[in-house]
């Protein structure tokens, strides 16, 4: 059974979210946030005020329109939503900076940023989008070779580290953790302990995945609520986590480490693991398999089919890129791609970096890997530690009688 988000942490996000929805729209915070714009544009005047174009999932945004017809907007992180607000924006216009000195893709120019007292208002989450499952292949080629070609830039960065870019007096370099968000989702949906994340950058793949898969089982322990629903769900999870986190440690990961350049929902930011990249992308359904209504064999069956059509989109701008000079033959995505899905990597890589989604595409990885079926490995529970996993099932169960929040300061 899926791992549910913490309830509580999810209602404590949900009040500072709300507690702001009540300052944010007053025409003293509106003014403030109209000189605050005009003062980056000397001599030439606004139409308005600033008005709230956007509220996402983690930022806020204002934009403004100014006589000579020139628009800014001003965006930041929400309360409540982010947990790391200084280091996502430093992340953020990080890269931003770098994929406008080094990539072909189209980025805005940063006018200042930093930190503000500001505040957001409220969110609702409306419909999830879905793909409409009769849209025109030739309407979703077109689509998807635009997404294509923004991939393929992305791809051709590389770094000797897995974390998040920073400019320093000999250039750009992997100098800080990476920052994920699964990271941010851990700690505000999760009450995971801020200081149990990753600290630092990874030099090795196996490193790196050793610490996704510590903090899937470090998940599972400190989540108090909502994390198991019986002793035969928490042993389940258990047993899965065990699993994977003693197979992760025996693989012996055999890849060149060249960490690629990734914008994920141009919110988090870091530069992760070529195996990664080369794992197709699940938005091409635009829902998560673990959101998906009718379960994960049926997202799999409709995702392959959007598959085939998002590599045929990708095959012909990598042909085209090559022809014109611009990527090289061992550039290439579709390949990796195709192969990431039938070896069962892209689930892999899925499941290890989604902590809430892990569960849900368990079946995929043991039936692949561990030669189970509908998540029941065939392999002897030997593997996993008895000892402690009894004490851990029984402190999970006392643990979620009572609906509290730890605090881990």
């Amino acid at each position: 059974m899926r791992m549910e988000y913490d309830d509580a942490a999810w209602e404590r996000s949900d009040n500072i979210f709300e507690d702001f929805k009540k300052k944010i729209v007053t025409p003293d915070v509106l003014l403030a946030v109209t000189n605050f714009m005009s003062s980056y544009r000397d001599g030439v005047r606004p139409v308005d005020l600033a008005r709230i174009a956007d509220v996402g999932g983690f930022n806020l945004c204002f934009r403004m329109v100014f006589e000579d017809g020139f628009s800014s907007l001003l965006r930041f992180p929400c309360p409540g939503r982010v947990m790391l607000p200084e280091e996502k924006v430093r992340n953020e216009v990080a890269i931003m900076t770098y994929l406008k000195e080094n990539t072909n893709i189209p980025v805005p120019r940063i006018i200042h940023h930093g930190m503000a007292q500001l505040r957001v208002p409220g969110y609702k989450r409306g419909d999830r989008p879905i793909l409409d499952p009769d849209i025109g292949e030739e309407k979703l080629e077109f689509l998807y070779g635009q997404l294509a070609d923004i991939l393929l830039e992305l791809s051709k960065p590389s770094f000797d580290k897995i974390g998040s870019l920073a400019k320093g007096a000999d250039g750009w370099d992997i100098s800080n953790r990476p920052l994920t968000m699964n990271m941010n989702e851990l700690v505000q949906l999760g009450n995971f302990p801020p200081r149990m994340l990753p600290q630092s950058p990874f030099s090795t793949a196996s490193s790196y995945y050793q610490s996704l898969e510590e903090t899937e089982f470090m998940h599972l322990k400190t989540q108090r609520n909502d994390a198991i629903d019986s002793e035969d769900d928490c042993r389940s999870k258990y047993i899965a986590r065990g699993y994977f986190v003693n197979w992760q440690r025996r693989t012996v990961f055999t890849i060149i480490l060249s960490p690629i350049v990734v914008a994920s929902n141009s919110s988090v930011t870091t530069s992760v693991l070529p195996m990664i990249t080369h794992s197709p992308s699940w938005w091409l359904l635009l829902e998560m398999p673990e959101e998906w209504p009718r379960g994960i064999s049926d997202w799999s069956k409709a995702y392959k089919k959007r598959l085939e059509t998002f590599l045929l989109a990708l095959k012909r701008k990598q042909d085209a890129a090559i022809e014109s000079g611009h990527l090289i033959e061992g550039q290439r995505l579709s390949g990796r791609m195709r192969e990431s899905w039938d070896n069962g990597d892209f689930w892999i890589n899925y499941g290890a970096r989604k902590s809430w989604a892990f569960d849900v595409v368990w079946p995929m990885i043991d039936g692949k890997f561990f030669g189970g079926s509908d998540g029941e490995t065939t392999q002897s529970v030997d593997a996993i530690d008895r000892e402690e996993m009894g004490p851990f099932i029984h402190k999970k169960l006392e643990d979620s009688k009572r609906r509290i929040l730890d605090n881990w300061d």
